[in-house]
């Protein structure tokens, strides 16, 4: 029952994004760039429907990870999560940050650099035992 809900969800919000898209496309993006109303009214809704996914993904996510963390093995779970952790300080004490100044004429804080450059640290390092992962995966099937 609640898949076929989530579908029907999902293809509404597909939907709407596809529509909010066509608008942006037919009206071309020179002609949004040089009005700030057009920019409101094209780009504000296609945001907010992006925002309103973000915001039903988070929610599912951590209600079925609750779910999964009561009904599972709570061992395995808390391994990964400690080795998630282990992996974000390392991220972190390997990188630095220096002020940068962004486009807008904000600064963005040292702190605030040394976050996002562990942010993509963290990204790297992760991407790279997955496609670790696939690879020893294909091997061993082929192997066998």
């Amino acid at each position: 029952m609640m898949y076929k809900v989530l579908k029907y969800l999902a293809i509404v919000i597909g939907v709407i994004g596809l529509i909010l898209l066509a608008r942006i496309i037919v009206t071309g993006g020179d002609a949004i760039e040089a009005s700030g109303d057009m920019q409101a009214s094209y780009l504000d809704p296609f945001m907010w429907v992006s925002y309103l996914v973000l915001a039903a993904v988070i929610v599912l996510v951590a209600i079925f990870a609750i779910k999964g963390l009561f009904s599972g093995n709570i061992k395995t779970t808390l391994i990964s999560l400690g080795s998630f952790i282990v992996v974000v300080l390392i991220a972190y004490l390997i990188t630095s940050g220096s002020e940068v100044e962004l486009r807008g004429g904000d600064t963005l804080s040292a702190n605030g650099a040394h976050w996002v450059s562990a942010g993509l640290v963290t990204f790297y390092i992760l991407a790279g035992f997955a496609i670790l992962a696939m690879v020893f995966s294909g091997i061993q099937k082929l192997i066998k």
